[in-house]
C-alpha cells in the first residue's frame, strides 16, 4: 500500500498513542485485570457527582476510562473508554486533542470494535509515524469469546484534518496472528515501532509462556508483513504475563528525550512492563545489542516484583512517547479508582483518571529513571504562599494556609543538622517491600530522623489525612531513605472493599548535604508525589468525607526526635483545566 512506502534514509518519528490495556476476566479464573459487571456495562450516568472529581488530571466527561501522540503541532490522547457506563465494558478508543497536554478538546471515538478481527474488543496499542509523515496505529483485536488476540492497524481517513478525527481499519487486517508457540489469549499491546540499521521495522508484543514473561519481537520490511523473531527481545521466568511493554533509549549525557529509532552513541535502553500478576509497572535499564536484537538488563537492574517501579502507587499501564516539540520523553499512566467497585462508580457516574504527564530521563548514576511533571502544568498555578527556615521540632505541625488545599501544588525542601538519630534498619525488613515497612513504621510511629513531611487532604482536626513523608534508617553500610504515601487514614469511611494501602518506595539519594525535597500535586481524590527531584514517585487515590473542597487542609509535620528545618516551602492553588471542551475556531 502506498501509505506504507518508506524512505530508509529517514528515521521514523515516533509518536505515541496511549490506549491503556484492559482485559476481560478469563473464564478459567486466571487473575483478571478488571472486574466485569455485565449488567452494569451500559448503565448510563444520570448525573455526575463532583465531590472527588479531579480539577487538573485528565478524565472524560463521564463514565469509565483507563488511557498521546504528537503530530503536526497537536497532541492526541487516545484512551480506552466505556461511553455507556462507569464500569469496564463496551470499550472504544476515545480521542481528545490538545496543544499543551493540559487543556483538552473532546472528539468522537477513533476506533470501535466492528470487524471480525476486533469484534470482541479493540484493546491497547501504540502508534508510529512513518518517514512520509503518515501516522499508523497498531492495536490488539479480540476475535472470539475466548479472548483470542491478533494485532491490527488503523490509519487516518483524512490526513488534511488537523485533528485526525476519522480512522479506518483496512480490510487486510489482521497484520499479526499468533503462531502455535504463543498463548493466543495473552498476546497484546504492540509497542511503537522502531527502525533498525538494516531498514527493518521492529515491535514488541507482551505475552507469557509457562510463567515466563515475554517481550516477543516482530520484524517487517514494509510495516505490512511481520515475522516473529526466533527469540524474544527479553524474557524472565516467574514474572507471569507482561502487559503494555514499552522500550526506548535514554541519553547518558543529558535529560533530553530520544526518538525510539535513535541510532547514536551514549545511550542506554529502558524496558518497562506492566505485570498482570501484581498490577504494578516495573522497568529495567540495560543494553540493547542491536545486531543480535537482544536486550540485557544491567547487573543491578532486576526484573519482576523486586525491581524498579516508575511509580510506587496507583499507577498502571504506563506508556512513554518522544515529544519532538520540546525534545523530551514523556510518560503517562492510568490511575484507577480505589473506592467501592462498582457501587461508587455508578453513584459518581465516572471512574478512572490519568496521572500527570511526566518528563522522564536517566539519572546521572545510570541506575534509575527520574520523572518530573511537565512544565506546562505550572501555568495552572494561582495564589502562592511561601515559607522559609521554619523549624519543626519533635511533634510539631503547622498549617499551610492561604491556598486551596484540595487542589494544590507544593514544593518543599527539608533539612536536618545530623544523621545521628536515624533509626537502625531491622535486618528482618530486608526481604519486605517498602510498602510493608511503611505499614510498620507509619507517620504516627515516632522515630529519630523522621517521619517528616506533608499531611495532605486533611480535615481540620485530623480525623482524615493522607501523609506523604520521609523516614531515614541506618543500615549496616549506608542510610536508607523510605518515602511513604499512606492512605490508611485518608477517609473516615470504613469499607473492606476500599483500597487504602501504605504505598512506599526507597529513595536512592546522597544525604551528604542533609536535605530531602518533596513535591506533591493534590487534586481532590489524588495525591501525586515526587521525592528527591523525582527519583521516587508515588500516586495515591483517596476519598475523604470531611477534607473536601474548602474544608481540606494542608499541614507540614515532624514526628521524629531530630529537629527538621523547612528551608523553603512554595505552595500554589491550582486552577482547573479546560477539559472535554468542544472544538472552536480559537484552538
Amino acid at each position: 500500500m502506498d501509505f506504507f512506502k518508506t524512505n530508509s534514509s529517514i528515521l521514523a518519528l515516533e509518536i505515541y498513542i496511549f490506549s491503556l490495556f484492559l482485559i476481560l476476566s478469563n473464564i478459567n479464573g486466571i487473575f483478571a485485570s478488571h472486574n466485569v459487571f455485565f449488567d452494569l456495562q451500559s448503565l448510563s450516568a444520570v448525573s455526575v457527582k463532583n465531590i472527588h472529581r479531579t480539577g487538573f488530571h485528565f478524565q472524560p466527561p463521564k463514565h469509565w476510562i483507563n488511557a498521546p501522540m504528537y503530530y503536526n503541532g497537536i497532541y492526541h490522547l487516545f484512551y480506552q473508554h466505556n461511553p455507556k457506563g462507569a464500569v469496564w465494558g463496551n470499550i472504544v478508543w476515545a480521542h481528545s486533542v490538545s496543544r499543551d497536554l493540559i487543556n483538552w478538546i473532546h472528539l468522537e471515538p477513533a476506533i470501535y470494535p466492528s470487524e471480525k478481527f476486533d469484534r470482541y474488543g479493540a484493546w491497547s496499542g501504540s502508534a508510529t509515524i512513518l518517514p512520509n509523515n503518515k501516522p499508523v496505529i497498531l492495536y490488539t483485536g479480540v476475535v472470539d469469546a475466548q479472548d483470542a488476540q491478533v494485532q491490527n492497524y488503523a490509519i487516518p481517513a483524512n490526513l488534511s484534518d488537523p485533528f485526525l478525527r476519522k480512522w479506518i481499519k483496512p480490510n487486510n487486517n489482521p497484520l499479526i496472528v499468533p503462531d502455535g508457540s504463543i498463548n493466543r489469549t495473552k498476546f497484546r499491546d504492540p509497542t511503537t515501532a522502531w527502525m533498525g540499521r538494516d531498514g527493518h521495522w521492529r515491535i514488541l508484543i507482551g505475552s507469557v509462556r509457562k510463567h515466563r514473561g515475554l517481550a516477543i519481537l516482530y520484524r517487517s520490511r514494509d510495516f505490512m508483513r511481520w515475522m516473529k523473531a526466533k527469540h524474544p527481545l527479553h524474557s524472565t521466568n516467574g514474572t507471569e504475563n507482561w502487559e503494555c511493554p514499552d522500550f526506548f533509549p535514554v541519553s547518558l549525557t543529558n535529560t533530553n528525550g530520544l526518538d525510539v529509532s535513535y541510532r547514536g552513541k551514549d545511550v542506554k535502553y529502558v524496558l518497562k512492563n506492566s505485570l498482570d500478576a501484581t498490577r504494578f509497572d516495573y522497568y529495567t535499564i540495560g543494553i540493547y545489542h542491536i545486531k543480535r536484537d537482544r536486550y540485557i538488563p544491567d547487573n543491578n537492574s532486576i526484573d519482576g516484583s523486586k525491581g524498579l517501579r516508575p511509580d510506587y502507587g496507583n499507577f498502571y499501564a504506563s506508556k512513554s512517547f518522544y515529544d519532538p516539540r520540546k525534545n523530551r520523553r514523556i510518560m503517562w499512566a492510568w490511575t484507577n479508582e480505589s473506592d467501592v467497585l462498582p457501587d461508587d462508580e455508578i453513584k459518581k457516574g465516572w471512574a478512572g483518571i490519568q496521572a500527570i504527564p511526566r518528563k522522564v530521563w536517566l539519572d546521572p548514576s545510570g541506575k534509575q529513571l527520574v520523572q518530573w511533571p511537565i512544565e506546562e502544568l505550572e501555568t495552572l498555578r494561582k495564589q502562592k504562599v511561601e515559607f522559609n527556615n521554619k523549624k519543626l521540632p519533635r511533634g510539631e505541625m503547622f498549617e499551610v494556609e492561604g491556598i486551596s488545599a484540595a487542589q494544590a501544588d507544593i514544593e518543599v525542601t527539608f533539612s536536618f543538622s545530623s544523621l545521628d538519630k536515624a533509626e537502625p534498619f531491622d535486618p528482618k525488613w530486608a526481604d519486605l517491600y517498602a510498602q510493608d515497612v511503611c505499614a510498620i513504621k507509619g507517620s504516627t510511629s515516632q522515630g529519630g530522623l523522621g517521619p517528616f513531611g506533608l499531611a495532605t487532604l486533611a480535615s481540620e482536626n485530623l480525623e482524615e489525612y493522607t501523609p506523604v513523608f520521609f523516614r531515614v534508617f541506618k543500615a549496616q553500610n549506608n542510610y536508607k531513605v523510605l518515602m511513604c504515601s499512606d492512605a490508611r487514614r485518608s477517609t473516615l469511611r470504613h469499607n473492606e472493599a476500599m483500597y487504602k494501602p501504605s504505598f512506599a518506595g526507597y529513595v536512592d539519594v546522597d544525604l551528604l548535604h542533609k536535605k530531602l525535597s518533596l513535591r506533591s500535586l493534590i487534586d481532590n481524590s489524588v495525591v501525586e508525589s515526587f521525592g528527591a527531584g523525582g527519583k521516587t514517585c508515588i500516586t495515591s487515590r483517596v476519598y475523604p468525607t470531611l477534607a473536601i473542597h474548602e474544608n481540606a487542609h494542608l499541614f507540614a509535620f515532624n514526628n521524629g526526635t531530630e529537629t527538621i528545618t523547612i528551608e523553603t516551602l512554595n505552595a500554589w492553588s491550582m486552577d482547573s483545566t479546560k477539559m472535554n471542551s468542544e472544538i472552536h475556531s480559537g484552538f
